[in-house]
Formats: structure tokens, C-alpha cells, sequence
């Protein structure tokens, strides 16, 4: 575990960032020549409108001061300002960290990027090679929950191992966040009587709605789309029963408070971000947000990782866990087989996401699961 002026860290990455989807390749291309680089997917642009462009350069803002990432090069396509945009505002969040910055168009193409990007890739990784390891407070520590390829074992084992685990991290004074609210409807009213106060249940109830309303002006409906195809071939016949499950791995600790995609996580104890479904958006957001790894609960299986944050896979389907056991951290099957209690494994997990803290690899960390991905404003999932 690291530690500079302003975030502890469980890791010390430096990353690559582009912050248009033209600079996506040499970006890549320069980690690839950066021992321990790791290069942020960013594929799709996509941006429509003012308020879509605001939540893009949050996530890429968040991404660039996530308390993972030690040091970053921006790489641009434009000769823009673009990438001198993101760094002022990651630096003010985090002063002092080493950002670089480059446009592929001011060096003179995309082979000259790639060399000019190597070199300032290499110095900066020489800047933050001498980062000495020190124990921080688990009070100081955030973690996120996800769920993802949800199937009947989800609800009834894996998310509330997690939801465990949550509490236990809170209890320490820690912090935890979880989010996917499309897979909330119908539970709504659950979480909304665990806020801590009248307002944070009201916007509960609030993004709830406005996910339908969404759906609704394109006519659609959440139901419609949820459960999924392989959620029903798992076990889940409704929306409904899905999101009792879903809420299961937030714990049971108070609601503090309901944050915006990719906000910022300020405050302690239990938070819940509006994002929508879909994994790799998802998670994504939550570690643009701040937190310091993800626990991630399937049924079905999922290899999904992050480019800047370990990715912990929880599955309590036995079947699943032998076929896709590559990908797994943790098995919660022992509970669906009677040989188990959730509070047990919970404390379990709890441990093994210590070690992970601690510098052990997470499955998807160790293949090289680096995935990344932006909500877009008006895409439904």
C-alpha cells in the first residue's frame, strides 16, 4: 500500500490515458513500451451534447486522480487543450501528482507520438518507481460492489457474502459504494428506508424514477430489457426478483448519500452511485469516483476487469466457478450447498480483499483484464 499527500493507494500505476477515442492506439502503443504501463481503453467518443461532454470529462478527470493511479500521460488527438483541461482539473484534486501531457497532432503524427509518448511515459515512470510500500488504515479504505451476470445463487449467496463483507469494512470505519440503479426497481423502497435521512430517501425514489422516465421517452421500458436473457436462463424470472438481490451486496448499514455518475466518494460509511447496468460502465464509474477496488459478484461468469482499480469475482455457482475458475477470486457455493454461512464467508472475503489491498493479485489483475468504459447520456441499459 502507498501513500502520497492526498489518497492512499493499494496500487502505484501509471497510465495512459487518451482523452478522445483517436488517441486510443497510441496510447496503447506507448504502454506497450512501458514496462507496468497500463493504457485506458477509450474507444467510443460518442458525446452528444453540453451535459454528455461534462460526464465524460468527469469520468476521464476521475480516472487521472483515482488514488490508484501514481502518475498518467494524456494523450490527445487535436491540438486542442483537451488533455491540459483534464490535467488541471486531476491536479487539483491531486496536487503534486506527475501528469504529462501530448496531442498526436503537435508532434507530428501518430509514429511520432508513439516516441515522443515513450519518452515521457519513461520518465515518468522513473518518478514514481521509488514509491516505498506503508501500511494506511483500513478506515481510509473504499470499496466498491458490482454485480454482473446475475443468476438465482446471486441473490441468495454471493451478494449478501459481499454485502458481509460491506459491513464488516464499515464497521472499521471504511467506506463502501455500490450503484446500478436499473437493477434497483422494485426494491427501491427497501433502500429508501435505510437513508440516513428524509432526503437522501427521496432521491432514491427520485433516480429510480427518472431511469423509467428515460426508458419511457424512447418507448421502453426497464422490464422490458431486465432480466436478461441469461439472468432467466439462471434462475431470475423479474425485474423485482433481481433487484432484491441486487441491493443485497450494499449490506445493511445507513445510506449516507446518492451520488452522481462518477462523483466523487467524500464521505464515509455506505454511498450509493447512479449508474446504470451495464459492467464495465459501471464499474468504471465507481472507480473514476474513487474507490480503491471493486468485489464483483456473477452467476453466469464474467472476466470483466479495470484499468485502475483490482476487480475481486465472487460466484457462488459451483458449475460456474469449475468452468470459469481462471476468473475466480472467491467461491460462495459452499453456502448454497448448506456447508456455509453468509456472516462466515462474509469474513472470509473480507480477508482475501485485505490481501488483495495488500498487493495480491486479483484473478482479472493477473490475465490482464483492463477494461474501461464511459456512460453516455441518453444510451439506456
Amino acid at each position: 500500500m502507498h501513500h502520497d499527500p492526498q489518497f492512499y493507494r493499494i496500487r502505484n500505476h501509471l497510465i495512459i490515458l487518451p482523452v478522445v477515442a483517436g488517441a486510443h492506439l497510441v496510447a496503447q502503443r506507448i504502454a506497450a513500451r512501458i514496462p507496468g504501463a497500463i493504457a485506458v481503453p477509450y474507444l467510443d467518443d460518442g458525446v452528444s451534447g453540453k451535459e454528455d461532454e461534462a460526464m465524460t470529462d468527469r469520468v476521464l478527470i476521475g480516472a487521472a486522480s483515482a488514488p490508484n493511479v501514481a502518475a498518467v500521460l494524456l494523450v490527445n488527438q487535436a491540438n486542442d487543450g483537451r488533455d491540459s483541461h483534464i490535467a488541471h482539473e486531476a491536479l487539483l484534486r491531486t496536487p503534486g501528482r506527475p501528469i504529462s501531457t501530448m496531442s498526436i497532432e503537435a508532434c507530428g503524427g501518430s509514429v511520432k507520438a508513439i516516441a515522443q509518448g515513450t519518452t515521457l511515459a519513461g520518465a515518468l515512470a522513473d518518478a514514481i518507481a521509488k514509491a516505498e510500500r506503508e501500511e494506511f488504515p483500513v478506515s481510509e479504505l473504499i470499496m466498491a460492489a458490482e454485480c454482473g451476470g446475475s443468476d438465482a445463487t446471486s441473490g441468495m449467496a454471493s451478494n449478501p457474502v459481499v454485502g458481509v463483507c460491506a459491513d464488516i469494512l464499515i464497521d472499521f470505519g471504511g467506506t463502501v459504494c455500490f450503484s446500478e440503479t436499473t437493477e434497483m426497481m422494485g426494491a427501491e423502497h427497501i433502500l429508501a428506508r435505510r437513508a440516513c435521512n428524509e432526503e437522501v430517501a427521496r432521491r432514491i425514489i427520485e433516480i429510480v424514477a427518472n431511469v423509467e422516465k428515460a426508458a419511457n421517452a424512447v418507448g421502453a421500458t426497464v422490464a422490458g430489457g431486465n432480466p436478461t436473457p441469461g439472468n432467466m436462463a439462471g434462475g431470475l424470472s423479474t425485474i423485482e426478483e433481481k433487484s432484491l438481490g441486487c441491493i443485497l451486496k450494499g449490506g445493511t448499514r445507513p445510506v449516507q448519500g446518492v451520488l452522481d455518475f462518477a462523483q466523487p466518494i467524500t464521505g464515509k460509511g455506505l454511498w450509493l452511485m447512479d449508474t446504470p447496468g451495464h459492467d464495465a460502465v459501471s464499474v468504471s464509474a465507481k472507480a473514476a469516483g474513487g474507490s480503491h477496488l471493486n468485489i464483483f459478484t456473477t452467476g453466469r461468469g464474467s472476466p470483466l476487469g479495470n484499468a485502475i482499480q483490482p476487480v475481486m469475482k465472487v460466484c457462488a455457482n459451483a458449475a460456474t466457478v469449475a468452468k470459469m475458475s481462471d476468473n475466480f477470486d472467491f467461491s460462495a457455493a459452499p453456502i448454497i450447498s448448506g456447508l456455509a454461512t453468509k456472516e462466515a464467508m462474509g469474513q472470509d472475503l473480507y480477508r482475501l480483499m485485505i490481501a488483495v489491498c495488500s498487493g495480491q493479485l486479483a484473478a482479472a489483475e493477473a490475465i490482464g483484464h483492463y477494461e474501461f468504459a464511459i456512460h453516455h447520456i441518453g444510451i439506456l441499459d
